[in-house]
């Protein structure tokens, strides 16, 4: 079963949203903004005008949806234009990396230096195509970048431990999370319930704690960013900021009042539903479009499991689809190599030559089989 921290993954990446009463039947158009409070639209001149007086601003994300870090990019570049000074926190790495972020905004390291150097693969996973165009822009405009996540490591041992057991210097100065208000405990409990681990009331008790203590390093990176009067602008899974719940509660903990989330909303072809008030204070429509994979890419979603690696989604018309692969399957072997996190199935896909094949042992509702992806032969 997934492990407490793996849950915690799970839940950045399935996005779960807390039943809310939802307003008119009214939905954004591709590239207008609202305001779920009161379906209002502003303009977006408006709209940054009034963010550019915040001290901390939240840009959630699907992680591996590319529509959404462009828009986090030009979301960045607009609150740029009107407050020069500004400091981008990234949930993507572990405060160890902080030197790894300075030297790449200086300019001191390459893109393959900065992978390797902040253990990109091992520490997130995701294709760092996706951040590039944003990791760009901090460099451009020599804009700090700060890491405000914490290590896995860490975080277990603050479940696992009290907090009073552990320095405060070897928890970077993080204090004790804020008390989830009760909806975001439900939300937590609802989804805890469709992965239990056969260990009850405790089990959640300590899920919780783990989730606690991811939103409140984040919270306090973002108020420590922001202490010498810059706008601090958040990137993170928009499972940590719905409804004002996670990194928001503990920001209000930590005295920052002035504080907003923007969160990008999918408009799929014939109509979408009104966002639900209070899931943030704006949302930006984006055209949702039919993904595709490369076909040089597997073309699944992952996330850790304390098996291996268990596929959530897969892309249509996919390697990993045109295999036989289903969400569920956890991934146990590639190659022949035991896998323990999204990036070590990563690393095996990047090097696979086209048209060869890559045998995986996957474990399906509880038998383990060998099932061979093929990669297509170049084109032309």
């Amino acid at each position: 079963m997934p492990s407490l921290v793996s849950r915690a993954a799970w839940l950045v990446a399935l996005c779960l949203i807390a039943s809310a009463p939802v307003l008119a039947d009214v939905c954004p158009a591709t590239g207008e903004w609202q305001r779920p409070a009161d379906g209002s639209r502003p303009t977006a001149p408006e709209l940054f005008d009034e963010l550019a007086s915040q001290d901390v601003v939240m840009l959630g994300e699907q992680h591996d949806n590319a529509d959404h870090h462009r828009w986090q990019l030009h979301t960045l570049a607009a609150l740029q234009a009107r407050r020069a000074e500004l400091v981008i926190g990234l949930e993507m790495l572990p405060r160890e990396a902080q030197p790894v972020l300075d030297a790449w905004v200086a300019g001191e390291l390459d893109e393959a230096e900065f992978l390797a150097r902040s253990e990109w693969y091992s520490a997130w996973g995701y294709d760092p195509d996706l951040y590039w165009p944003i990791l760009h822009f901090a460099r451009l405009h020599r804009i700090p970048v700060k890491a405000i996540n914490i290590t896995p490591e860490l975080r277990r041992r603050l479940v696992e431990e009290t907090w009073s057991a552990i320095p405060l210097d070897e928890r970077h100065r993080i204090t004790v999370p804020a008390p989830p208000d009760e909806k975001y405990r439900e939300t937590l409990a609802r989804f805890y319930a469709q992965h239990p681990a056969g260990d009850g009331d405790d089990g959640l008790a300590r899920f919780v704690t783990a989730q606690l203590a991811w939103d409140r390093a984040m919270a306090t990176g973002l108020a420590e960013a922001g202490e010498n009067g810059a706008l601090v602008v958040g990137l993170m899974g928009e499972g940590h900021l719905r409804f004002g719940h996670g990194v928001p509660h503990q920001l209000r903990d930590l005295g920052v009042e002035a504080q907003q989330v923007l969160l990008p909303w999918s408009v799929r072809e014939g109509g979408c539903e009104a966002p639900p008030e209070g899931l943030a204070q704006a949302v930006f429509a984006i055209s949702e479009t039919p993904e595709r994979a490369s076909p040089h890419m597997l073309g699944v979603a992952l996330v850790p499991h304390d098996d291996g690696v268990e596929i959530h989604r897969i892309v249509e018309d996919s390697v990993a689809e045109a295999a036989g692969l289903v969400a569920g399957d956890v991934i146990l072997r590639v190659a022949g190599e035991p896998v323990s996190r999204p990036a070590d199935v990563s690393r095996h896909v990047r090097r696979q030559p086209p048209g060869t094949l890559l045998p995986l042992e996957v474990r399906r509702q509880g038998r383990t089989q060998e099932i061979l992806t093929r990669f297509p032969p170049p084109s032309g």
